[in-house]
């Protein structure tokens, strides 16, 4: 199975909510991610505010992490839902080593 690329955009959010969500979900800036089937993730600020990359083995590991971390955490900051999301499938991807 192919993996897919999410992209997230949060019109409206700011890094430092970005980086109080990550911190309760129990990642920090360039640390190791925690999310089982996770395997890249990017934030980068907009002018409208967030857009967050990552890529996934399955977009079914991606929705219950979502559901389990992303969307109760964000709620707690009050980051807005996400104003739009991508899934693409990825054709090729290498990594590093």
């Amino acid at each position: 199975m192919a993996a897919i690329v999410v992209r997230q955009i949060f019109s409206g959010a700011t890094l430092d909510q970005y980086d109080r969500a990550l911190a309760r979900i129990g990642m920090s800036p360039e640390g190791p991610h925690i999310a089982p089937g996770l395997l890249f993730h990017y934030v980068v600020a907009t002018d409208e505010g967030v857009e967050i990359t990552d890529v996934w083995t399955t977009r079914e590991g991606f929705e219950k992490f979502a559901q389990e971390k992303i969307i109760p955490v964000s709620q707690e900051i009050g980051i807005a839902p996400p104003t739009s999301v991508d899934f693409l499938e990825v054709h090729n991807y290498n990594t590093a080593g």
